[in-house]
């Protein structure tokens, strides 16, 4: 991949753009990296039996193999491309904004309202939902956080985020940590981060806080992961097909998925 951090697209911005206007509060990008991703979560309340890894492929049985399972959460890192931004504007079209809160919330979904965070919003709905929701530390930053939002609906959830200086210090902490010269927070970088995670009903679910919600991708069995043939024919390979049918579609994308600790 050319370009280690995330952001926003590049690609041609239409009217109903759902970036975060310049005017908001912006975080350095995070960079793709399964060691600064573990360390925000760690430091935020995770329980060091969870990391995050690299998947090199799903495609090679052997490389998939090296993955530690079950896996909780499969974080899909991409450039936006026009081809992806169309269809995210035909399928958003036809959907609502979220409007769900409390305690019986199958989901929990964060919009997005501060720059340059798509990879911490990424990390927040994989770390926040399904099984790894009970490695949550009881009383820790995370612990606290997600009892507050549990009533909140979605702006008023968002705005938790925006202020809380917890969030902050771990994600400046963490940003810090990166292989490569993190770029400042008002830079305009390109890729984006888009979590599937799976619910207690055995749903896939896509979460993006550039989305009007939560997305339903469909039913998985009691045995399948987010790694699972199942979910990735639901998920990832749906994307990965849209583009290369698009013909000279932008293929750089990364999955980073959320499993047990190694060692």
């Amino acid at each position: 991949m050319a370009d280690p951090t995330e952001g926003s697209s590049s690609a041609e911005r239409k009217d109903d753009n759902p970036d975060v206007s310049k005017e908001k509060k912006a975080f350095v990008p995070l960079e793709n990296n399964p060691g600064v991703m573990s360390s925000l979560v760690h430091n935020l309340g995770i329980s060091s039996e969870l990391a995050f890894h690299d998947v090199f492929s799903i495609d090679d049985p052997d490389l998939l193999a090296f993955v530690p399972r079950p896996a909780y959460a499969l974080l899909l890192v991409f450039p936006v491309s026009e081809t992806y931004e169309k269809f995210r504007r035909v399928e958003d079209a036809e959907r609502q904004e979220y409007g769900s809160a409390g305690p019986d919330e199958e989901i929990m979904w964060f919009k997005q309202t501060i720059r340059n965070a798509c990879g911490l919003i990424g990390l927040l709905h994989g770390v926040s939902n399904g099984e790894a929701r009970g490695f949550v530390a009881a009383k820790s930053p995370l612990d606290e956080l997600l009892h507050s939002a549990i009533p909140l609906l979605p702006l008023d959830r968002a705005e938790l985020l925006y202020r809380s200086p917890a969030l902050e210090s771990a994600h400046q902490a963490a940003a810090a940590k990166g292989d490569t010269v993190a770029p400042d927070a008002t830079a305009d970088v390109d890729l984006h981060y888009v979590c599937f995670v799976k619910s207690k009903t055995n749903h896939l679910w896509e979460l993006d806080g550039r989305r009007k919600g939560p997305i339903d991708r469909g039913v998985l069995s009691e045995e399948d992961d987010v790694l699972s043939q199942r979910a990735l024919e639901l998920g990832v390979r749906q994307f990965l097909r849209r583009e290369e049918e698009a013909g000279g579609g932008d293929l750089r994308f990364s999955l980073v998925v959320l499993a047990p600790s190694l060692g």
